[in-house]
């Protein structure tokens, strides 16, 4: 079993829905990009996704977008954060890492390479948002490495597709609240809770729900249908501007203590 398959197993044993939180690698500050990484674990992620800076991003919405300019006008690349996973791994064995992308940066590292680096760096699995699931035979090697591929749901997925993915997913499948970009604030968990239900009663894995996660309220709603919610946008903008690791592991501790006192009270 990998890192995130044992985490969501101790979860379910437990009874307890994941956390997800995610942030742009380098942003807000490269030299303190393992602190965040260890902050967001001491506030109670269960899993991270860590997002790879790349200069067209069409899954995110604004916020995301300025943090990945930022960490490249910083010179942030792949390297980078595949040396960062590797020396948050010196203090921290346990807890899933998730790189979120796109296929370009991959692509241009070599794909085999890719795979071999990112597993001897401790990455667990990917989310390659431009590859989908009947164009992932490029990511086999990946895959054939040990890395996960985390497939992408939405409320426009056919049926005869959803089946596909339902059987196809790794580690978790991530469920798009809604058709949009990342940031947007149209959630609605009376739209999305039959729909969730559904997908878990078929999915081989578990269900994570992100985007419009925006605090501890709905949060705790996505909790009670699903395995894990996560938390992007809110959180990259509550970090903008951050100097220091103190100040980088305040701004984390605020917005995701409340979050995850808000998921456990459940």
């Amino acid at each position: 079993m990998s890192r995130i398959d044992d985490r969501f197993a101790a979860l379910r044993q437990a009874g307890r829905t994941g956390m997800i939180p995610f942030v742009t690698a380098g942003d807000p500050a490269p030299e303190h990009s393992v602190a965040l990484m260890h902050a967001l674990v001491d506030a109670g992620a269960d899993v991270i996704e860590l997002g790879v800076p790349f200069s067209d991003p069409m899954a995110d919405g604004p916020v995301i977008q300025h943090a990945s300019e930022r960490a490249i006008a910083k010179g942030v690349g792949l390297a980078d954060v595949l040396g960062w996973v590797r020396t948050f791994r010196q203090r921290d064995q346990a807890t899933p890492v998730v790189l979120m992308g796109y296929l370009n940066p991959i692509e241009i590292h070599g794909y085999a390479r890719f795979a071999d680096e990112a597993l001897a760096a401790g990455v667990d699995g990917v989310l390659v948002v431009d590859c989908p699931l009947e164009e992932s035979a490029v990511l086999k090697p990946l895959r054939d490495a040990g890395l996960q591929q985390i497939l992408l749901a939405a409320p426009t997925t056919a049926p005869e597709r959803m089946a596909k993915l339902c059987g196809s997913a790794e580690g978790f499948l991530y469920y798009v609240s809604f058709a949009g970009i990342t940031g947007a604030s149209r959630l609605s968990t009376r739209d999305i809770a039959a729909r969730v239900a559904d997908i878990r009663s078929r999915a081989r894995t578990p269900v994570a729900v992100g985007f419009g996660v925006r605090d501890a309220q709905s949060a705790k709603d996505i909790a009670g249908f699903a395995d894990a919610v996560v938390i992007g946008s809110a959180l990259v903008d509550r970090l903008n501007g951050a100097a220091t690791a103190e100040e980088i592991a305040a701004r984390v501790r605020d917005v995701l203590h409340p979050i995850r006192t808000a998921l456990d009270a459940r």
